[in-house]
């Protein structure tokens, strides 16, 4: 079957990021010790509740406020937890190809409602998609059923004529079990000789 869709990941396909970067000024905006930020934020799990929508933006902040013991200023912490982007720039002349031969294009991304506001606001990349799947909108993250559900309700087509790449192989392989066509992403080069050989036209 021609591939009709096209799954994609945010972090680290679209946008690199670094959640190293993000707790290291995260630390730094709350005069906290960069250890106890990380064990906060991953140990504790505090982020992946971010990402699965069962904090508000404000609930994040007092349950942080609450762990370090202090009153956080609400914009250095967006700023701080967010200013970690950068675009994967030979990307965006794939999605406008995409666009132009007719695939439909699908965002699929564990993230939290700062991270997606932040990259809207900065990045002129959301505008190409045609439906945006994300983990803290569905109340489930990748690996979970419930956010490939919906992932397959958005492609709008059958899953063997979905191609879906993430950088996490976990996640790939999750998305193999429902059907679709899933690689790696490790980089645009590799991605484009994935897609050609399915079918997917990746030159201007």
């Amino acid at each position: 079957m021609p591939v009709r869709t096209l799954l994609i990941d945010l972090g680290n396909v679209l946008l690199f990021f670094s959640h190293a970067r993000m707790c290291q000024q995260i630390a730094g905006a709350c005069d906290a010790p960069l250890a106890d930020l990380e064990q906060i934020l991953f140990e504790q799990h505090l982020q992946r509740r971010f990402e699965r929508g069962e904090l508000t933006e404000s609930g994040f902040r007092e349950a942080l406020e609450k762990a370090l013991g202090r009153t956080l200023d609400a914009e250095a912490l967006r700023r701080a937890g967010s200013d970690i982007f950068t675009l994967n720039e030979p990307m965006v002349p794939l999605l406008d190809r995409w666009k132009r031969a007719g695939h439909r294009l699908v965002l699929l991304s564990n993230t939290c409602i700062t991270h997606y506001e932040w990259v809207l606001e900065r990045f002129d990349l959301l505008n190409r998609f045609d439906e945006c799947v994300l983990s803290y909108r569905i109340g489930a993250a990748k690996p979970e059923e419930a956010i490939f559900r919906a992932a397959l309700d958005a492609i709008e087509c059958s899953p063997d004529e979905c191609f879906y790449t993430d950088d996490i192989e976990e996640y790939v392989a999750r998305g193999r079990s429902f059907g679709l066509h899933a690689e790696v992403f490790r980089d645009v080069p590799t991605l484009r000789r994935q897609l050609e050989q399915l079918g997917v036209k990746c030159s201007a």
